[in-house]
């Protein structure tokens, strides 16, 4: 069974490998055995994780790149299958939360809903396009989307954030229909509160919201991820996999709970 997670001779492109989750995907990947593309606009933290990849015995190359900007995308993608002569697993982890300040919903500006409408569900989309042609032509393929315990549950004052997650999630579902004949598995995992950025002290108050009552680890999402990548996981198609130490279907958490630190994917 083991066997099947190992990822030996796979390369993996991972969007906002330059974040705390992307870079922790990025690690667990190559520790698996995927060579990693990094694709991020953070130049400077994007190569630290590209190093910490080679340092863990695989290749890594970072391609830096805005993912709202479809021409960078296609132009990122095919560097990608250029480098390696292919691409078998696209993570779509590339997304903001920081910026969506609470407002009366009549002053959210156009200039504020565009961006975070297309830095977390439109990025996903181009991301995906330019790459579903290549997978199916080679009958395999691995996408996993980043969504959000958020695109399946209410928050008060967010919009944009919520509502670009919900749509991750249903452009996962139609992925995955469209795509389950053609070798193509497409999956979501939700994540909760994860340990990223700030002390620990902060991230410990707001577990007291979750039954398990603490924050979630980057690397924990990692293991989630190479389940998602690998062979143990083909006949997984379709599915949202939440992992936020059972805060989002527990009711615990009161519904107008809002995180008081910025979270980071």
């Amino acid at each position: 069974m083991l066997e099947k997670l190992s990822l030996d001779g796979r390369v993996a492109v991972v969007t906002g490998g330059a974040g705390g989750l992307g870079a922790a995907i990025c690690l667990s990947l190559a520790k698996a055995g995927a060579d990693i593309v990094v694709t991020d606009f953070r130049v400077e933290d994007g190569e630290k994780t590209a190093a910490k990849v080679v340092a863990a015995g695989r290749k890594a190359v970072l391609f830096p790149a805005d993912i709202t900007r479809s021409d960078q995308v296609k132009d990122t993608m095919t560097k990608a299958i250029n480098q390696w002569g292919k691409v078998d697993i696209l993570v779509n982890c590339a997304g903001i939360v920081r910026g969506e300040v609470p407002k009366p919903f009549w002053e959210i500006s156009d200039l504020e809903w565009q961006r975070g409408i297309d830095t977390n569900l439109s990025g996903a989309f181009y991301c995906s396009r330019i790459i579903a042609k290549h997978m199916v032509d080679r009958q395999y393929g691995k996408i996993i989307n980043i969504a959000s315990g958020f695109g399946m549950r209410g928050r008060r004052g967010s919009f944009m954030y919520n509502i670009a997650k919900a749509g991750v999630i249903l452009l996962t579902m139609s992925l995955a229909l469209t795509l389950a004949q053609n070798g193509v598995r497409v999956n979501a995992i939700a994540p909760g509160l994860f340990q990223t950025l700030g002390p620990k002290e902060g991230y410990d108050a707001l577990a007291a919201f979750i039954p398990m009552r603490r924050a979630g680890q980057p690397s924990e999402i990692g293991a989630l991820a190479i389940y998602l990548a690998s062979d143990a996981s083909d006949y997984a198609t379709g599915e949202v996999f939440s992992i936020d130490g059972g805060a989002l279907f527990s009711g615990y958490a009161p519904i107008n709970y809002v995180p008081s630190i910025p979270l980071n994917e």
